[in-house]
């Protein structure tokens, strides 16, 4: 906290602090504007979505900038790389081999110059000149005349164009001029500067905020982004609360004074960020899309794939995704750190709110990339978590506990919940609020759980003086049921114990000691990380992420602003995927949010759970070392493909005659074979889009095979990805 009482956006602190007590400040979303204008950060030493070079300084007129802003976004297929893509058709054409369509054009060439020798020679008599006789006036009979000899050659000229225009068409010679010419060489060219378009077209000149009469606010952001005082996450953030004004939801007068006084750094992020510390990946936050590789020029892929840029976005993670694949394969590296990267800046746009949880150490991005950071099991953490998600209706919160300490023990199966579980907290998290105003910490959880007399004697006296006679009712129940066979109350407890150890002393506190986050936060666009300690903790963090992932589907299905959108990360997703978190997943598409799932094997989830998880995700991705049972899980899902097969047959020649037969053997010595013909025949077949040995064996290594689903129900078939380029 600094002197003013704002909160530090980095989430920790360089210097370890002692846990401060008091709430969290929550961070609030754009566009509210404070009274004082935030420090404008230095210049941008580079392009939006490139890393900066050293030594290259910003361009004084901001036109990297302006030529990122203009550059084409045409509507493309699901997945694609919009940033100046160009479409290609959905069929590949045929295209003639370049030694083919070469030694083509030369023949073509020769039979034309042979042609026209034959025609000038007379070898093919004199009828080509019926036509000049016919045409030439007496007058221009007199040898020698200038006339006659104009037209005499114009007359040769023009043959001789007939005989090229005839044989350039035989050797594809305008196929030539585009693949080898200076139409080729442009299209190879880099492109130079973006030329600006018409000022109601140019985006930079801000034409909706004109059409609506904020003629002074348009020339300000426009008048910024000529001087480079203008970010893309800048331009991202006042597009978002602009809209929050075509909505109604904030004044006209306020958004125009807002720019008028601080230009591009109006409506800023609670935290006063307006980039990311580093950048690794590839960001276009006009259309919200981060680059995580190229589609490879494989037949296996459809031609209008074929080396186009691979990336994700809301539109695309509001599916979810699954990543599955060793360790080593790329999955943290290539995935999951540009997403993470990708939500933080729409996150300071104002557009999304990112949870990402993984484990200590793990490459989530810098600390200062949050605004907060839970390092469970630290004694330097800042925030705690909440345990029960920031409710404080006992039933709500006896549901996500019971789904994070026994979700793993339900039958697994998509029918199956954990109901006796829910129960048997409720029992004892109703009482326990209504006599102390509060939910129970670990420690006293577990006796409660345990079934220790003092606790439970206090309780029931609190509730006798209190009058609660229908939760005096639920305590008894609750003693009625201990020790009795199949009483789940045991095993809760000793779950509860894998977090009542010295590690986790300090945190999970309920008395208004600490910080704790919630998940209730997620109305705002807030980034949140939270590292687990899964060194020697690896039950605990399993049962934390479960807790994270139950929390994080409660909350967002009952927020108001469903446009901003929330997604969880989590790195590794092993002991997490259960029955009820299948239907979770399943019910966030409507609400606005999305999970990112990671895996190392299908083996981590319960087999009755697999096609159900599979089938809830709309994103799924394969990646090289997959195992062949992996393989066989995500071949069913993919479904097969009606393609067409070629089956080539070489059948021997026998020939009758002496000479067929002297002809034959001359050929067999030259060639060491026996004259064949050869039979194709092509018939339509149902296979395989990927088969469970292509998947593990025919993966490059840095690549993967990937499916998208989007929000609005358009897919892509499963696609080889180079997750390098």
């Amino acid at each position: 906290m600094d002197g003013d009482g704002n909160r530090d956006a980095r989430g920790t602190h360089a210097n370890p602090v002692p846990r401060p007590a008091g709430p969290p400040a929550v961070p609030t979303g754009p566009p509210e504007v404070p009274a004082e204008a935030p420090t404008a950060p230095p210049r941008p030493t580079r392009a939006p979505g490139t890393t900066a070079l050293p030594g290259v300084p910003p361009l004084p007129d901001g036109s990297d900038f302006l030529s990122w802003l203009r550059t084409p976004r045409p509507q493309a297929l699901p997945g694609v790389w919009r940033l100046g893509h160009r479409p290609r058709p959905e069929e590949e054409p045929e295209r003639v081999p370049g030694r083919q369509l070469l030694s083509g054009a030369v023949i073509a060439f020769l039979v034309g110059w042979l042609i026209w020798s034959l025609l000038w020679n007379g070898y093919l008599g004199g009828w080509w000149l019926l036509p000049l006789y016919a045409m030439i006036p007496g007058s221009w009979a007199q040898p020698h005349s200038f006339a006659s000899v104009v037209v005499v050659y114009a007359y040769y000229v023009l043959i001789a164009g007939i005989i090229m225009v005839g044989v350039g068409r035989l050797g594809r010679w305008g196929e030539i001029w585009r693949r080898y010419g200076p139409p080729a060489w442009r299209r190879a060219a880099a492109p130079g500067g973006v030329p600006a378009p018409a000022p109601e077209e140019d985006p930079a000149a801000w034409p909706a905020l004109r059409a609506a009469g904020a003629h002074d606010a348009a020339e300000r952001l426009a008048a910024d982004a000529r001087s480079g005082l203008m970010r893309d996450v800048d331009h991202a953030r006042i597009t978002r609360a602009w809209q929050g004004v075509q909505r109604g939801r904030h004044s006209l007068a306020t958004f125009t004074g807002a720019v008028l006084s601080h230009g591009a750094g109006a409506c800023p992020h609670p935290s006063g960020a307006r980039d990311l510390p580093a950048r690794q990946a590839r960001h276009d936050l006009v259309t919200g899309q981060v680059r995580i590789g190229t589609a490879a020029e494989d037949t296996r892929n459809p031609y209008a794939y074929r080396g186009t840029g691979l990336a994700l976005g809301p539109d695309l993670l509001g599916t979810s995704l699954l990543a599955v694949g060793p360790a080593g394969s790329g999955k943290t590296g290539s995935l999951v750190r540009p997403l993470t990267e990708s939500l933080c800046l729409h996150a300071l746009a104002g557009r999304a709110a990112v949870v990402v949880v993984g484990a200590a150490g793990a490459d989530l991005g810098p600390a200062d990339a949050y605004d907060v950071v839970v390092r469970i099991g630290n004694p330097e953490s800042v925030y705690d978590l909440d345990l029960y998600g920031g409710t404080t209706d006992p039933d709500e919160a006896a549901v996500v506990l019971a789904e994070a300490l026994a979700g793993d023990l339900a039958e697994p199966h998509p029918g199956s919940d954990t109901r006796r579980s829910t129960t048997v907290l409720a029992q004892l998290l109703g009482p326990f609020r209504a006599v102390h105003g509060r939910f129970p910490g670990v420690p006293e959880l577990r006796q409660l759980l345990d079934g220790t007399p003092g606790p439970l004697a206090e309780l029931r006296q609190g509730l006798r003086a209190a009058g609660q006679e229908s939760l005096l009712r639920e305590l008894d129940a609750r003693e009625r049921q201990m020790g009795n066979p199949g009483d789940v109350g045991g095993v809760l407890a000793d779950r509860v114990a894998l977090l009542d150890r010295p590690a986790f002393a300090s945190f999970f506190d309920t008395s208004g000691q600490s910080r704790p986050f919630s998940l209730k936060a997620l109305d705002h666009p807030v980034r949140v990380r939270i590292d687990l300690p899964e060194r020697g903790h690896a039950d605990a963090s399993r049962m934390l992420a479960r807790l994270v992932l139950a929390q994080f589907t409660a909350s967002v299905s009952v927020r108001e602003d469903r446009s901003l959108f929330a997604c969880l990360v989590l790195d590794d997703a092993s002991g997490v995927v259960t029955p009820e978190a299948v239907r979770g997943v399943q019910r966030l598409r409507s609400a606005g949010a999305g999970v990112v799932l990671t895996l190392r094997t299908l083996d981590d989830v319960a087999r009755p759970l697999r096609g159900p998880l599979l089938g809830a995700i709309g994103c799924r991705m394969a990646l090289s070392g997959l195992t062949p049972w992996d393989g066989q899980d995500f071949a069913e899902v993919w479904g097969k493909e009606w393609t067409e097969a070629r089956d080539v047959t070489d059948r021997q020649i026998i020939a009758e005659t002496p000479a067929g037969k002297a002809v034959h053997m001359l050929r067999r010595v030259i060639t060491g074979k026996a004259p064949t013909a050869r039979a194709v025949t092509v018939r339509q077949v149902e296979r395989e889009r990927w088969s469970a040995s292509e998947l593990a064996h025919a993966v490059p290594a840095g690549h993967a095979v990937l499916s998208l689903t989007s929000v609005q129900g358009e897919h892509a078939p499963p696609l080889l990805v180079d997750l390098r380029g």
